[in-house]
């Protein structure tokens, strides 16, 4: 790596330690979640934030985006939205002087920074759909236009686990296209109370903006520039091929608990969140121990279980970790 990106990394590393200051004065605790979604944002990925109602999910990645110094727009997903409510639409116009008649269009909130699809499980396939070409390739094509979204782009999508009556489950193919899901959970007794004594006390705490859209490209380059060994690649993809129940070196209880296995997109996703995770920390490679600490947050969406394994309780998280266990050295392991 360049003199350069050294020194970029190592400003980055300082960034990151002030960037949880500056964000923990308005969101209390959440600190893996804060530093998997900053993961997926320096790897020009997309997450998903799994959580119950009332975490501060919404807060959180406004805050984030406050932070970073992006362009924030949030959709509140009901099952009567519209594919053109999220990309836009044409809009007759007519000039008051001339009568010319002619159209216009109106960009929707997807052409922002950073969008918050919130509760995106509660819309129909048809409108989940019209985040996919915005997703994979960064623009709307509307009629017979293509427009190019802002960059960096990127989408954080919020969904309720409890309450699934009324919704829509995402697609394999869309939930493929998020990097990370990431588990939202609850705040321990000592956050707990100091959110309670936040919110029902005199408040003015606000976020400085500490990098822009332009630090974050450069930041992308960088952290696509980490070199990687080839046993950590050789490692990500190991693990991958062992959520296959169909692999010949598949483990018995991966052939037993396991429907569907990860696709190759996963073990990019490895990688990619490996060096995210080197770089935060203020190294210049990724190790196999990176890719043992995102495994599950990569993986968690991709592997589905039979309904055997969800009888007796076994979660994707449960297969990702025996997994890990079977494959990673111990010491590659503590993470």
């Amino acid at each position: 790596m360049a003199n350069d990106d050294k020194a970029t990394v190592d400003r980055l590393h300082a960034v990151y330690s002030r960037m949880k200051e500056e964000i923990g004065q308005v969101i209390v605790g959440q600190q893996e979640v804060i530093e998997q979604v900053l993961m997926a944002v320096f790897c020009r990925g997309h997450a998903l934030l799994v959580g119950v109602p009332g975490l501060a999910k919404t807060l959180l990645v406004s805050t984030l985006a406050q932070a970073l110094d992006l362009s924030f727009r949030r959709i509140q997903f009901t099952p009567d939205l519209m594919p053109a409510d999220i990309t836009g639409t044409d809009v007759l116009e007519v000039d008051p002087e001339t009568g010319h008649r002619g159209f216009r269009f109106v960009q929707g909130p997807v052409f922002a920074n950073m969008l918050l699809a919130d509760e995106i499980n509660r819309t129909p396939p048809k409108t989940q759909a019209a985040l996919l070409e915005a997703m994979q390739e960064r623009q709307v094509t509307v009629g017979e236009r293509t427009m190019h979204l802002p960059v960096p782009f990127f989408v954080l999508a919020t969904q309720n686990p409890i309450e699934q009556e009324g919704t829509y489950p995402l697609p394999e193919a869309q939930l493929d296209r998020f990097l990370f899901n990431i588990i939202v959970d609850y705040p321990s007794e000592a956050e707990e109370c100091e959110i309670i004594r936040r919110v029902t006390g005199p408040s003015s705490a606000s976020v400085s903006p500490l990098m822009g859209a332009q630090d974050i490209l450069q930041l992308q380059d960088i952290v696509k520039r980490v070199p990687v060994g080839d046993h950590v690649i050789d490692f990500a993809a190991a693990i991958t091929r062992s959520t296959r129940p169909k692999e010949k070196n598949a483990p018995d209880f991966v052939r037993e608990m396991v429907a569907w296995g990860a696709g190759p997109r996963a073990g990019i996703g490895l990688i990619s969140a490996a060096k995210a995770h080197a770089v935060l920390r203020g190294r210049f490679h990724a190790t196999t121990r990176d890719v043992a600490a995102v495994a599950a947050p990569v993986l968690r969406h991709r592997v589905l279980t039979t309904f055997n394994a969800e009888a007796a309780g076994v979660t994707s998280d449960e297969i990702i970790r025996r997994i890990l266990t079977k494959l990673a050295p111990r010491e590659d392991l503590k993470v």
